[in-house]
């Protein structure tokens, strides 16, 4: 099958990197949003064309969307190829400040209602879920969604967010909240009940 027309082939742009390195004007580089299909290209364009490969790929990951597992995770892993996680809380959602049709003045999901992904039905049940389960444990819903995602071996950044300064600390903090393999499984009974409601 052909590429539309409109797309660059893959090893055009990895040409085109390879003078970029080689003027020294970039080290590495990375891919974002980016498919099994898609990785598995630019990997083989560098093996076999002698040019330089991707160091990361850049895509969403969270509790309420763990699609990059399916594929992606594995292959990234073993091709040494690490995760940037986006949107590790979904938009501020897994911070539980919408539950219950809350809309705090200024919030994301609140200024930007086109993102329903999160929003949605399926995404605010899990949500709930997520959040009632890290109070169980003694936890900030915000912390345990971090921890779970610095927890996995795949991920080489957690590309956090924040709008005030105690968001910052709060977020940073995550970095020193560990998971029981207790949490660990009932995070996984969640993903079960509400597998990836806003990939």
């Amino acid at each position: 099958m052909d590429e539309p027309n409109d797309l660059v082939p893959i090893e055009e742009t990895l040409e085109g990197l390879a003078e970029l390195v080689k003027a020294g004007k970039i080290r590495h580089f990375g891919v974002s949003n980016e498919t099994p299909w898609g990785l598995s290209r630019y990997l083989a364009g560098a093996e076999f064309g002698g040019l330089p490969r991707v160091a990361s790929i850049q895509n969403p990951y969270s509790l309420l969307n763990r699609s990059f597992e399916v594929g992606l995770s594995e292959f990234a892993h073993r091709s040494g190829v690490g995760l940037l996680a986006y949107s590790p809380l979904a938009f501020g959602m897994l911070s539980g400040k919408y539950l219950n049709g809350a809309q705090p003045t200024g919030a994301r999901l609140t200024l930007f209602e086109r993102f329903t992904r999160y929003t949605n039905p399926q995404a605010q049940a899990a949500t709930e879920a997520y959040v009632t389960l890290a109070q169980q444990h003694g936890l900030s819903p915000v912390q345990m969604a971090l921890a779970f995602v610095n927890s996995r071996p795949f991920v080489i950044s957690n590309l956090i967010g924040a709008t005030t300064l105690l968001q910052l600390r709060e977020n940073i903090d995550s970095i020193n909240v560990s998971l029981t393999p207790e949490l660990l499984q009932a995070i996984d009974a969640i993903h079960q009940r509400h597998p990836n409601p806003a990939p």
